[in-house]
């Protein structure tokens, strides 16, 4: 299956770290009452759907430690560490959050779309026929399309994938077998031992 994506994974990672870099340093020189929280989960939704889920959770990571830094220094005031760490940690889990659906959603539609091509392939390989088929009633050939008649197997062959092996049902050997005069005993006794193809008996040769 063709990937879609234009730049490789591991562009898209690199470049999804370097976009969090840069929302940090907007984050921070704008302020803690300007906040860019959201903006962060483009980063993390590229790297989810282009790297898969390992790499998302990496810009994840990244993300809320940005994040965690721009508040931190841009002069957030907290009456406690422990809320700029809660704060922090909201994000962190918000963060894997998308970054797990976003990799889940793009497995599956990559296993979908592998499946479909799969089953769009093996049906481009069925072939059926249907309709009526004008057949002789003496000798069974089948008369095409265009006309012409062909032996059974050949007009199946041709519109079908099945494959012919020959052989002798038991009427047919019994006749077979009497056409060359072989012993009656010896006709039942191979055909109730093998119906299948024909032994190698002397038929056509008469017997002495």
């Amino acid at each position: 299956m063709r990937d879609e994506t234009i730049l490789s994974p591991t562009a898209i990672f690199v470049g999804s770290i370097l976009f969090t870099a840069m929302l940090g340093i907007v984050d921070w020189a704008s302020g803690y009452e300007l906040q860019f929280f959201v903006f962060y989960f483009i980063p993390v939704s590229a790297a989810g759907w282009a790297c898969g889920a390992r790499r998302a959770y990496i810009v994840s990571v990244v993300s809320a430690v940005v994040w965690f830094a721009a508040d931190l220094f841009s002069g957030h005031p907290y009456t406690h560490v422990s809320y700029a760490i809660w704060n922090t940690t909201i994000r962190l889990v918000a963060f894997v959050v998308l970054a797990f659906a976003v990799a889940r959603i793009r497995a599956l539609l990559t296993e979908e779309r592998r499946i479909s091509d799969q089953l769009e392939k093996t049906l481009s390989e069925v072939k059926t026929l249907t309709g009526l088929l004008p057949i002789c009633a003496e000798c069974k050939k089948i008369r095409d399309d265009k006309g012409y008649w062909q032996q059974l197997e050949e007009y199946i062959s041709k519109h079908t994938n099945a494959e012919f092996t020959h052989g002798l049902c038991q009427d047919c050997m019994r006749k077979t077998l009497k056409e060359g005069d072989i012993p009656d005993d010896v006709t039942e006794q191979t055909v109730r031992g093998d119906s299948s193809p024909c032994p190698e008996v002397g038929l056509g040769t008469p017997q002495q």
